[in-house]
């Protein structure tokens, strides 16, 4: 098994290839956690929410955002994580963009848009030393 430690490129090239990942946040001066689906544009993580989620109380405040593809079988795969502020995405037609472009995995009115722009940008890889790595696939 081989630990590699992936560029920033490479992590936010990976994130791209997934659509589901978890956001890290401070809910009630607690730690939250919490699944959804993304979208990566321009480098930002993109998600979308509803009126009263416990992840709207991280606007405007620091969050880490989590992916991965590991295999429980085989050890392998990759982790990326990335730390920014989250905002919210107001402008009407942003707002109607990201409603069209990223459909929430569960029902209900998902109105709110939280985009995260990532300062920190962090990934390995496990990998089996025979295998290409997974970034040139």
């Amino acid at each position: 098994m081989r630990f590699r430690e992936l560029t920033r490129e490479e992590c936010l090239r990976l994130l791209g290839s997934v659509g589901v990942g978890r956001i890290v946040f401070t809910h009630e001066a607690l730690p939250a956690i919490r699944p959804v689906n993304h979208l990566l544009e321009d480098g930002q993580v993109v998600i979308r929410t509803h009126v009263g989620a416990a992840v709207l109380s991280a606007v405007n405040t620091v969050v880490a955002y989590e992916a991965d593809v590991i295999s429980a079988d085989e050890h392998i795969g990759w982790s990326v994580i990335v730390t920014g502020v989250a905002r919210r995405v107001k402008a009407p037609d942003a707002v109607a963009h990201y409603q069209h472009a990223l459909r929430p995995w569960v029902a209900g009115d998902m109105d709110y848009v939280i985009r995260i722009h990532p300062e920190l940008v962090t990934g390995f890889a496990l990998l089996d030393l025979s295998d290409p790595p997974l970034w040139c696939t």
